[in-house]
């Protein structure tokens, strides 16, 4: 290449690669005679010159731009790199994978809810992620990377984040089937909401592959109404609801300000325990009369003196002189 053979050469390459840039523009004055491009997995470069395409390579490796690239160009097919001089342009590397975005509502969204007598709506939140890819770069570079040097991850979120709210309110609407059991209709909803959001990200070279809805959060209000109603639905007979709403009347007497419903709850239970007790020691006097029943009078032991004459007995059951039972 002679005594300045790759003096002015160059290396094209994504040199800071991160997982959260979608396309990453490398710039110079020009890529000299010798220059390099690499490729790495999980890229794809596209070869730029006056702002339009004139070539994307998607194979990884390192590759001599004269003789393995330039050939390929679509304008620059026949450029030829003198001594000093190269080409104006640029490359254009595009993460292909496919990313993995969470989501969350920043505020509260109130959902109409005429049935329940909201006038500002069921105030709801809900979280979840997105996956998108690059899918068209042409439609990338013109709306996109003619004005910026990179794009990211975080570009795309703000862009859904700001249209979520809405596409949200409007499947919810349609979708919804109960209003106080969205998770159930959560595939539903969220496939509106990809559909839409597609559209949307279509108009930047975007694609959105999928999108989820992990959960629905109510008002801590709504919270426990639900639980207090699903603890009733569990409840089988009149009786075991009454059992639970007196402890739940006693759990709130404990409070330091006991209400007269409460007051009476505790008498009613005292005087239940207080009868139960009365049982149980009838229960064991009665016991202990028929255990005495039962018992023999004596001790069964024989003394060694008549307790009537004083005549000694020998171990005789009865007194030889008086004939006195003796044992």
């Amino acid at each position: 290449m002679g005594l300045f053979g790759g003096q002015f050469a160059n290396v094209v390459e994504w040199e800071e690669y991160r997982d959260d840039i979608i396309f990453w523009k490398w710039t110079n004055d020009e890529i000299k005679k010798g220059s390099r491009l690499i490729i790495r997995q999980g890229q794809d470069a596209i070869f730029m010159y006056n702002g339009k395409i004139e070539g994307v390579f998607t194979d990884e490796g390192s590759f001599d731009i004269e003789s393995q690239i330039i050939p390929f160009l679509s304008t620059l097919k026949g450029f030829k790199f003198g001594f000093n001089s190269g080409v104006r342009a640029e490359v254009l590397f595009v993460n292909t994978k496919e990313f993995t975005v969470k989501w969350g509502t920043k505020n509260p969204i109130s959902i109409p809810a005429p049935n329940l007598n909201l006038p500002g709506g069921m105030p709801i939140r809900s979280f979840g992620t997105f996956n998108f890819k690059v899918s068209d770069y042409i439609c990338m570079i013109d709306k996109i990377a003619g004005v910026k040097k990179q794009f990211g991850v975080e570009d795309v979120k703000e862009r859904v984040v700001a249209v979520l709210d809405q596409l949200l309110m409007k499947w919810i609407s349609k979708e919804g089937k109960d209003m106080f059991n969205l998770q159930s209709n959560a595939f539903d909803i969220a496939a509106g909401i990809k559909e839409d959001l597609d559209m949307q990200l279509t108009k930047i070279g975007i694609s959105v592959v999928d999108f989820a809805i992990s959960s629905f959060s109510y008002p801590e209000e709504i919270q426990k109404m639900q639980t207090k109603a699903a603890s009733q639905t569990m409840v089988g007979d009149m009786n075991k609801y009454q059992q639970m709403a007196m402890t739940d009347a006693m759990s709130n007497g404990k409070g330091g300000s006991a209400s007269l419903g409460a007051d009476m709850v505790n008498m009613q239970m005292g005087m239940m325990m207080g009868q139960q007790m009365m049982n149980n020691m009838g229960k064991t006097m009665n016991a202990d009369n028929n255990s005495n029943a039962t018992q023999p009078a004596g001790n069964g032991k024989v003394p060694k003196f008549c307790p009537n004459c004083g005549t000694p007995t020998n171990g005789a059951k009865f007194c030889p002189e008086c004939g006195n039972k003796l044992g």
